[in-house]
């Protein structure tokens, strides 16, 4: 069992995202700071951020659903990398990288969720 959020494996493979994410996004151009940029930095940001805030709820429902929303916000961030492909930021071969990297760490919410769904039944 975890102890603190930290210890779950999901949001340690998130947290590897977010920090690949923010490292990617300083090559793009200035003019996306505020546009393009601030969007992947908070999608990225709000798939960790979820899955904590979840953890620190008392009701497995409650949990669930901040993991929804960390699941939302990882197709939202790939969205983003496809904005940044079609504007030539990123070539197909990083946005198909970081494509499998947000999936597996979609399957691994899945679990996660799943996981829940089944204590919360069990309860």
């Amino acid at each position: 069992m975890s102890k603190t959020f930290k210890d779950l494996e999901i949001w340690k493979k998130g947290r590897l995202l977010r920090n690949e994410i923010s490292k990617l996004t300083k090559s793009f151009p200035s003019e996306e700071k505020y546009k393009l940029v601030d969007q992947m930095i908070r999608a990225s940001r709000s798939v960790t951020a979820n899955i904590a805030e979840g953890y620190g709820r008392y009701h497995y429902q409650e949990n669930i659903q901040f993991c929804r929303h960390s699941r939302g916000s990882l197709t939202e961030l790939q969205d983003h990398l496809t904005v940044a492909l079609d504007e030539e930021y990123i070539s197909a071969e990083v946005e198909n990288k970081f494509d499998n990297k947000i999936e597996e760490c979609i399957r691994m919410l899945n679990g996660y969720i799943r996981f829940l769904t089944n204590s919360k039944q069990s309860n």
